[in-house]
């Protein structure tokens, strides 16, 4: 059974979605299996940029594409995103298949989200606002989550929606002094959703087994990052899921033993969106012009991204998470007009040497980068097609990352274009 998964090393906004894509093309299929609509993938083909949300990669190589059943999905946002990629020529509907078992993200879920960000004032998480924590919340909490099955039964799903939006108003009013909601005005409006998308609505599991049984090549693609992952990142500033390799089991609904390699994408530099902290950020000139030729702007969000130098302490502790087989390094192409390209090989901490970023927090606040300086190549590389055509001192970049964290490289981008790619081993 073949079958790889493909998961973000950093904060986020890698280029998973540009991997996932490259890799589907000799995929059966391409399965989601974490977050929500907080996630932003970007592939861009000739002069159409296709931004996914909630879909997988995989549909625009024509791929069946599963929604899992680790996902929390907010149908209004998910039409919307079908019918944008239908505005472009895109063939959707025939290749979605959207777990039963999903939660579903409702307008209670993004109100909270916004109320409780507001109150947090400077302790807030710097989340999306589109409801993904309260929804994970509810799911956990068993007595308050609703899942994209629970529509197949009107009566049941109507029953369950009244009693929990009474107690949601009762939080909303009397904590937040905010509106209430009508559950009947959700049940309309949901029962509306579901009348577009009752037929992709299924057991995505057995879909998924039946392709690793029969030995298909199954693409696996996380959403968020290692370092947002509710575990292993920088909690509390993280996502609500399992954004590591180890999620692609549970989220899709198939044993681990069945999940074969695992790729983690590297931004040839750092970024982050939100709180939280980033010991390699670049509040100076230098941190904006990578922003700038980065256009490192949220996909989902809009906002602006904080940027930084490649963090080795962060991409060892995801080779450890995730228990990588490869790297796929992107946005080379962004490191082109620098004369020196700093590496933090550790942090220096009460006189101490950390070569891995610790799991306190509180440990970085008195922490001082360490870096290793590497010549930049000063040429362009957005022509270069394989590893040999790239100038000496960006191969020696590579292949120094590639040492520092013990994981070898599989591909590099140098631009935006899908042709910009530059695949190294291409069995993995």
């Amino acid at each position: 059974m073949s079958s790889i998964v493909i998961v973000g090393t950093q904060w986020g906004d890698e280029g998973k979605g540009r991997v996932v894509d490259v890799y589907a093309a000799d995929a059966e299929m391409v399965v989601r299996y974490q977050g929500g609509d907080n996630a932003g993938h970007t592939v861009k083909i000739g002069d159409d940029k296709y931004a996914l949300h909630l879909i997988p990669s995989g549909i625009l190589r024509g791929r069946p594409s599963i929604l899992g059943n680790g996902m929390v999905i907010n149908p209004k946002s998910l039409l919307k995103e079908i019918a944008d990629l239908e505005s472009k020529g895109v063939n959707v509907r025939p290749f979605i298949f959207i777990s039963e078992d999903a939660h579903m993200i409702m307008p209670y879920h993004m109100a909270l989200d916004g109320a409780s960000e507001k109150t947090a004032g400077n302790k807030k998480i710097g989340t999306t606002l589109k409801g993904i924590g309260p929804a994970y919340t509810d799911k956990m909490s068993r007595n308050h989550g609703i899942r994209m099955g629970d529509m197949h039964n009107k009566e049941y799903f109507r029953t369950r929606l009244n009693s929990i939006v009474a107690d949601k108003n009762q939080i909303l009013e009397k904590i937040y002094g905010m509106d209430t909601f009508s559950a009947d005005a959700i049940y309309d409006e949901y029962m509306g959703y579901y009348a577009q998308i009752k037929d992709m609505i299924c057991d995505t599991a057995q879909i998924v087994w039946d392709s690793l049984k029969a030995d298909k090549f199954v693409v696996f693609e996380g959403a968020n990052a290692t370092m947002l992952d509710i575990d292993h990142g920088t909690y509390p500033f993280v996502t609500c899921s399992t954004a590591t390799a180890g999620g692609a089991a549970v989220g899709s609904g198939v044993g681990p033993k069945f999940i074969g390699s695992s790729i983690g994408v590297v931004k040839a530099y750092t970024s982050r969106v939100g709180e939280g902290p980033f010991p390699t950020e670049l509040k100076n000139e230098i941190g904006d012009k990578i922003r700038e030729l980065g256009h490192e702007y949220g996909t989902t969000t809009g906002r602006p991204r904080r940027c930084g130098w490649l963090d080795v302490c962060v991409l060892r502790k995801a080779a450890r998470s995730n228990g990588l087989d490869y790297l796929a390094v992107t946005h080379l192409d962004i490191l082109d007009e620098f004369d020196e390209i700093p590496v933090c090989i550790g942090y220096e901490i009460d006189g101490k040497v950390l070569d891995i970023f610790p799991s306190a927090l509180w440990k970085l606040d008195n922490a001082t980068p360490v870096y290793e300086v590497m010549p930049g190549w000063k040429t362009s590389t957005a022509d270069c097609r394989s590893f040999d055509e790239l100038p000496k001192n960006a191969q020696n970049y590579l292949n120094r990352l590639s040492e520092l964290v013990e994981v070898p490289v599989c591909m590099v981008t140098v631009g935006s274009e899908r042709s910009q790619t530059i695949v190294m081993i291409d069995k993995v």
